[in-house]
């Protein structure tokens, strides 16, 4: 079976840290004229992007931050965010209006959340799916 070349390992390395192929391909030592068709080249490798997602793939594994926490996370900061509050007067008085904490926080979180849970705004046509029921309580990974 084929390995990668000490070269093409330090590619690999590279291209994960910078996730741009000229400039890696350049800190692994290439010489070419043309980076930029060598960084294409090795990136069309089968081999090349399965040490690349291997190495990704371990990187991940290496944080131990597990599907339910992330989720809990972003639910959190969409619903503090988008809670209301009070409006306060010059003088610190309530005015008896309200607003929203942080709308800008809130909807980034509430669409991250749709992307990490796979709902895809890119249809032109509107097509309604049905929503995963998330509760803290019955989370675990393989429900998600």
């Amino acid at each position: 079976m084929k390995q990668l070349t000490v070269q093409q390992k330090k590619f690999v390395t590279e291209y994960i840290k910078t996730l741009n192929g000229e400039l890696s391909a350049k800190n692994a030592g290439y010489k070419s004229k043309d980076l930029k068709e060598t960084a294409s080249r090795l990136l069309s490798e089968d081999l090349i992007i399965k040490e690349i997602k291997f190495q990704l793939k371990n990187q991940i594994n290496s944080l131990r931050v597990n599907k339910g926490y992330v989720i809990q996370k972003l639910l959190q900061i969409a619903e503090f965010s988008l809670e209301e509050e009070d409006i306060l007067d010059k003088e610190g008085c309530i005015t008896g209006k309200k607003k929203l904490r942080d709308t800008s926080a809130g909807l980034k979180a509430l669409e991250s959340l749709c992307k990490y849970l796979g709902f895809n705004s890119n249809s032109d046509e509107e097509e309604y799916k049905s929503a995963k029921i998330i509760t803290i309580s019955n989370l675990d990974d393989s429900k998600i």
